[in-house]
């Protein structure tokens, strides 16, 4: 790559270096949990429009959506901006919005998952304006809603929007690594049925949990039948959530529901999966049924999908993973980054799994911090990254 455009790069990344941390701690302090993610959209799309974005918009679900350039390859910039909630306000040692920056390291809720990405990617977009290197291509910076439901957002970007990319960079946290795919997931549920009666005389019922303890059991212990792979590693399963309908405290429950997380692995599907919950000796007193996600934006969108997420992988010889490398060495002096995967999942299930568009991934942070009273980004991250998404690009070129 060029020395003279990385010099450029890295000049220009330095010079706006305030202001990106600047931007991350403001976006970290609006709150954007439970997919309400208005607010923080209205902040981020002043800030593009505020550095000359050549579009700004939100689009019909209500995600971020910023423009640079008009050329043939489209290339979409991915950093999901709403978070999980503040869970037991009591394990937190500081506000979880406001944070606080110590060491070189910004802790808040989002800091990691994933608001991290998002200052670097619009500043890098920028960038590559300023100092002309957009020549070629359409950047997009897409911050958008994927907590509740993996992929959605961009299943409507390309279905509703009809922008289809022909390269993606997820910028959830790889540890300054370059991710090519991970495990996929279903979501599901296991429902039992009973006969509710007085608990004083529980011999006249049929308790729905009762029937229910056996399966939980077996579901714990079938891990023997998940396929592996040597790359994205083996299948697992955790019941995440229980519950009941009981008529009152002193009644015998008449149903019982759990909620499994299926992780898959290549070979594995939903369908797979529900056969071989079938299989277990104990589910001939329960129901399974794969979950389904209809529930309206905050804009009062509906984009219905299956809870089905596949697994995915990109070639380590595909010309994208080979770019990531190339802006990864011009960003930090020919030094060869790690290509490896991410352990959770990410919208690279629809980007990948379910459309086969292109997709990396390369964010600041450790995904261990994700869904935690701890979630931090290193803050010399944050904005080494704004190099690595800027010459991109041009890597994509050679």
């Amino acid at each position: 790559m060029n020395k003279d455009v990385i010099q450029k790069v890295q000049a220009e990344v330095k010079r706006h270096e305030k202001a990106i941390l600047t931007f991350l701690d403001e976006i970290i302090a609006i709150p954007s949990f439970d997919s309400q993610i208005g607010d923080v959209v209205k902040r981020i799309n002043k800030e593009m429009k505020d550095l000359g974005f050549d579009e700004v918009f939100t689009d019909k679900m209500g995600n971020s959506v910023g423009r640079m350039g008009n050329g043939p390859v489209k290339i979409v910039f991915d950093s999901h901006i709403d978070t999980v909630g503040i869970a037991d306000r009591t394990q937190w040692k500081w506000d979880p919005f406001k944070g606080k920056t110590e060491g070189g390291i910004k802790y808040g809720l989002g800091a990691c998952d994933e608001k991290g990405s998002t200052p670097g990617m619009v500043y890098a977009l920028k960038i590559m304006k300023d100092l002309k290197l957009l020549d070629g291509f359409t950047c997009y910076y897409f911050g958008n809603m994927e907590e509740e439901c993996d992929g959605i957002a961009p299943n409507s970007f390309v279905e509703t929007e009809k922008i289809r990319p022909d390269h993606v960079i997820i910028g959830e946290p790889t540890c300054m690594r370059i991710y090519r795919g991970h495990r996929g997931r279903v979501e599901l549920k296991v429902t039992t049925k009973g006969r509710t009666c007085h608990a004083s005389a529980p011999e006249r019922g049929d308790n729905a949990v009762y029937k229910m303890m056996p399966i939980v059991k077996e579901i714990s212990e079938m891990s023997h039948l998940f396929k592996d792979d040597p790359f994205l590693g083996k299948g697992s399963v955790v019941v995440s959530k229980i519950e009941c309908k009981t008529p009152s405290l002193n009644a015998v429950p008449d149903e019982c529901t759990i909620y499994l997380d299926r992780r898959l692995t290549f070979g594995e599907n939903e369908e797979t999966s529900i056969a071989e919950l079938h299989s277990l000796p104990s589910m001939k007193n329960g129901k399974v049924e794969e979950l389904f996600y209809d529930t309206p934006s905050y804009t009062g969108f509906k984009f219905p999908v299956s809870k089905y997420y596949p697994p995915w992988a990109l070639d380590p010889k595909h010309p994208l993973v080979q770019a990531g490398v190339e802006a990864y060495k011009a960003a930090h002096g020919g030094k060869e980054p790690v290509v490896d995967k991410w352990v959770f999942s990410t919208n690279g299930t629809y980007w990948m799994g379910k459309a086969n568009i292109p997709s990396i991934g390369f964010g600041p942070g450790n995904e261990v911090y994700a869904h935690t009273v701890n979630d931090q980004v290193p803050l010399d991250e944050v904005v080494k990254a704004t190099e690595f998404y800027a010459l991109l690009p041009q890597a994509l070129k050679k």
